[in-house]
């Protein structure tokens, strides 16, 4: 898993959404694309378009997940039994530094990751710095001793711009328990994701 690679909101600006739920987001004020051509008129969309764009969406809200991690996940959902779409949001949400995301230990993906790769993660008491692992139901996930004094993390739990959903249980403010794996509805988005299109392309 790679650092971010380009700039911070130009999938918010590129996409003319504020992906991120963020109250700084430049899409607030300019709600044109990026670069030099962003105010130009935009073309119909294809079909293929509007299913790309469904899936750099939600790969980027992940925090930009490699194409090849991305399509991994969708050929597992996809062998999986029940829909695939839910069988996507589900994996994805099961990531490890998805869930110290949504856990609020950390401000935004990319810190999450870090926090993780950087070994301030603990999942059932042990060490991990794996950021795409897999959490089981029933796993607990802790903060290391050094994170609990983090400025970053305070920061991060004190952000009123989004709540820790219900299938991550606090337990105390450096410790969470994974209950369940979320369907789609369950989970925050700041805008609507539509992993049924994502299923699409990936089926052309």
């Amino acid at each position: 898993m790679s650092k971010r690679s380009s700039a911070k909101y130009k999938l918010d600006r590129r996409m003319g959404e504020n992906v991120f739920g963020r109250p700084k987001s430049p899409v607030n004020k300019r709600e044109y694309g990026p670069g030099q051509h962003g105010q130009r008129r935009k073309g119909k969309m294809s079909d293929f378009g509007i299913q790309l764009r469904a899936k750099q969406k939600l790969k980027g809200y992940y925090g930009d997940v490699t194409e090849k991690q991305f399509k991994r996940t969708f050929t597992e959902a996809s062998r999986m039994k029940g829909d695939a779409s839910q069988n996507l949001i589900g994996l994805l949400e099961r990531r490890l530094d998805m869930v110290v995301y949504r856990a609020k230990f950390a401000p935004t993906i990319w810190a999450a990751r870090q926090l993780v790769s950087h070994g301030h993660i603990r999942v059932n008491g042990v060490k991990c710095n794996i950021a795409s692992r897999r959490v089981d139901v029933g796993d607990v996930i802790e903060l290391g001793p050094k994170a609990k004094e983090m400025a970053l993390v305070m920061e991060a739990q004190s952000l009123a711009e989004r709540d820790i959903p219900d299938y991550v249980v606090p337990d105390g403010t450096d410790k969470v328990s994974f209950n369940r794996v979320p369907t789609l509805d369950e989970v925050p988005y700041p805008v609507r994701m539509e992993p049924n299109l994502v299923v699409e392309f990936y089926s052309r």
